[in-house]
Parts: structure tokens; sequence; C-alpha cells
């Protein structure tokens, strides 16, 4: 398969899963290890939450920006620049958004709307992660657009792009840029590009493992069948949930 194929396939399984293969369960021949599971921030917190849980699933490589209020001594940066980053970097795109604005202001800036998505679809981005909110959700709704956002306000003030293509982090999720990332509603995780066809791989295994498990388990009768089927399965452990 080719890459473009790879990420079309991954979008037909959750986030959940996907986390399951990259980090959740280190001691599973299923997991791949890629970070400890606790110590490294590798998927999102609940601080965050997606907006069109309807639209379905993302996968895309991460474009970041870092976006604050004006600085007189910096002007070098504009939305312009994260456009061109968006179209330089390997589609499909998501763009991973930092929000450093004072506290006082932080959950009062809308800060993507109709126009920004508009321009950023055309190139190729199909959804955007921040840890503050946006706005125009009708809009962007009839886009097939992405959000996963803190919340939604519908205003803002002046504000400038700070950095483009930098190491970000939001939500408790660490993202640099080209890493890939898989969101739906219940959330998004990140894993390094190249280990794009291994995961893939092990979440079709997880599938089918969990799709047979998942059956005998709605089909037992007690406790004692339920503990004999837990513990004839080493995924997750009886903890698995």
């Amino acid at each position: 398969m080719n890459t473009n194929a790879m990420l079309e396939e991954l979008k037909n399984f959750d986030t959940p899963s996907i986390t399951n293969v990259v980090a959740t369960y280190p001691a599973s021949p299923l997991c791949l290890g890629l970070y400890n599971p606790w110590t490294e921030n590798w998927y999102t917190d609940q601080s965050i939450r997606c907006m069109y849980p309807e639209l379905g699933r993302r996968v895309g490589y991460a474009v970041t920006c870092v976006y604050g209020l004006p600085d007189p001594d910096f002007t070098r940066l504009s939305f312009g620049d994260v456009l061109e980053a968006l179209e330089a970097a390997p589609g499909p795109t998501i763009l991973v958004i930092q929000q450093k604005f004072p506290p006082e202001i932080a959950g009062k800036v809308g800060l993507a709307g109709g126009n920004m998505v508009s321009a950023m679809r055309a190139i190729g981005c199909v959804g955007m992660l921040s840890n503050g909110p946006s706005r125009d959700l009708d809009e962007v709704r009839e886009m097939d657009f992405q959000y996963m956002l803190s919340g939604v306000t519908p205003g803002h003030g002046n504000m400038a792009v700070h950095a483009v293509n930098v190491p970000v982090s939001v939500a408790g999720m660490d993202v640099a840029p080209g890493e890939l990332i898989h969101m739906d509603e219940n959330g998004a995780c990140k894993f390094p590009a190249d280990q794009l066809e291994a995961v893939l791989n092990n979440v079709r295994a997880l599938q089918q493992e969990e799709s047979a498990r998942m059956k005998a388990l709605q089909a037992a009768k007690s406790a004692a069948e339920l503990r004999a089927i837990f513990s004839g399965h080493a995924y997750g452990g009886d903890d698995d949930s």
C-alpha cells in the first residue's frame, strides 16, 4: 500500500485503538511501545473536545504554529506563513495551534473562523487542534473540516503569529512538525510518521483480536465465564475496558 492508502485506512479505527498500539499497553506484543504511556505527552487530555463528532475521524501530518498578542518588536510572521507551511508539508495536514494569550483573555479568543479555514482547506488541511477556542461553527461544519478545541467564542481582538513549525504543546500533547496525528470524538494522539505502516498493521490485528473477545464477552452468562475470557486474553490484562 502507498502512504495515502494507509492514511485513509487508519480512519477505519478509532483513536483509542490507535493509542493501544502506539503506547498504552507496552507489555503487549501488539503495542509498539513508542512512549512511556504516563510520562510522555503523546495524547490529548480532557481540556479540548471534538466540535463535530458526526464528521468522523481525521488523520494527517502535523503543521504547527503559535499565536499570541501582537508584539511590536516581532512582526516577521503572518497567517500567510502558516499557509505556506501547510502547502509545503505532505498531505493531508492537521494544523496544531498553541495559543499563548494572557489568562484574562485566553478563553475569549475566537481564533480561527470561516475565512481562515477556507484558506487552510484549499491546500489540503483537514482539521485543526488548539488549546483555545475558535468560532464560526456553522460555517466550518459545512466545509467538512474537523475542529478540536477548548470551546467556542464569537469574537477576538488583534492577534499575531509568533512561530511556525516549532514544537508545541496542546492539551497535554507535545507535537513536532511532521508527526502524524489521529483524532476523533475521543481526542487525539500522535506518533512518528515512519511508524505508519507498523501502527496500521498492529491496529488491524488488534481489531480482529478485540472483535472476537467482545463477541465472547457479550455471549457470556456468568461472572466466572467472563473471568475466564479475560484471563485468556493477555492484551491489557484483567482491567482492560
